[in-house]
């Protein structure tokens, strides 16, 4: 077989940790929250949350994005979270 035909091999969920970027009283970080959190029990990943507020970086790189959500360290999505597509990012 090709090696550009080759696909790489599924990682295990639990392997990886989803970040959720937020700040509190924002009701699209309170739906996503709910989507994140349900994926990542699902499928034993890890969960972090940040508060943009608390973070002049995070505040810098992402403040008209909240939500934001990132899978291994790596922007995954914005504003609204597609469970579907975050269980394929995490390999479930």
């Amino acid at each position: 077989m090709s090696p550009l035909l080759r696909r790489a091999p599924r990682k295990n969920p639990a392997d990886s940790t989803v970040t959720l970027i937020g700040k509190p009283g924002c009701h699209l970080c309170d739906e996503a929250r709910t989507v994140v959190a349900q994926v990542c029990a699902d499928l034993g990943a890890s969960l972090e949350e940040r508060d943009i507020g608390q973070d002049a970086e995070l505040h810098r790189l992402y403040w008209e994005q909240i939500p934001v959500v990132l899978v291994d360290g790596e922007q995954h999505t914005f504003w609204k979270v597609d469970p579907q597509r975050l269980r394929r990012a995490l390999g479930g």
